[in-house]
């Protein structure tokens, strides 16, 4: 039997502690979508400002991270090289700013944010993955 670390709520409080501090830090206005490794969620918050589609949009981001196993850029950088095909996977962003949680070489979640440029949206996500470190 295969054992694996699981996101507890101080965690994902963490986490959320530190992606908001970035995005505060930079002025963005965005949401930030925590969830557990099949996708599933575990917190989200929109900042003020942020736009109410960003709620769905940081969801997607952080669901395709987790169940992908990948950050979802991946995704995205294989849609713009030309891959058009992968927009039928089951995934439902192609969009950077979904990047997974990985512990002992494997994936207990991801954090997705949106509301920005996509690699803004990516660089509050990893610094919510880095408080866990």
């Amino acid at each position: 039997m295969l054992s694996k670390a699981v996101l507890s709520q101080t965690d994902v409080s963490k986490m959320l502690a530190a992606a908001r501090s970035e995005a505060e830090k930079n002025h963005w206005a965005v949401t930030i979508s925590v969830v557990d490794d099949g996708g599933h969620p575990l917190a989200l918050e929109r900042l003020d400002g942020c736009a109410p589609i960003a709620a769905y949009i940081a969801s997607e981001k952080a669901r395709s991270a987790a169940i992908g196993r990948r950050e979802t850029k991946g995704y995205e950088d294989m849609v713009n090289g030309g891959r058009s095909a992968f927009l039928s996977a089951p995934l439902l962003t192609s969009l950077e700013g979904g990047v997974p949680v990985i512990v002992d070489g494997q994936v207990i979640g991801a954090v997705g944010v949106s509301g920005v440029k996509a690699d803004q949206d990516a660089q509050v996500a990893k610094a919510g993955v880095a408080a866990l470190s």
